[in-house]
């Protein structure tokens, strides 16, 4: 397994557990948790694409970080 690999696996562990948590009831989309658990997890994801060079998931997961930092930002103000 390369450093990618184990990077982009750990990026998309964290947004499935946020995905899975809010299917299950256990955190809403608004929760600080869920946010912050999409944002590292898509920053990481983002890095991991960004090594092997594979552009469309950089700019979905660069993009996935960005609606993430804004839900943050946008929490904090609730």
């Amino acid at each position: 397994m390369t450093q990618a690999d184990i990077i982009g696996t750990l990026g998309v562990g964290l947004i499935l557990i946020a995905y899975f948590c809010n299917i299950a009831g256990k955190l809403s989309s608004s929760d600080k948790q869920f946010i912050l658990l999409n944002l590292f997890g898509s920053a990481l994801a983002c890095y991991a694409s960004y090594i092997i060079r594979y552009w469309p998931f950089v700019i979905l997961e660069g993009t996935w970080f960005l609606v993430s930092v804004f839900g943050l930002f946008a929490a904090k103000k609730r």
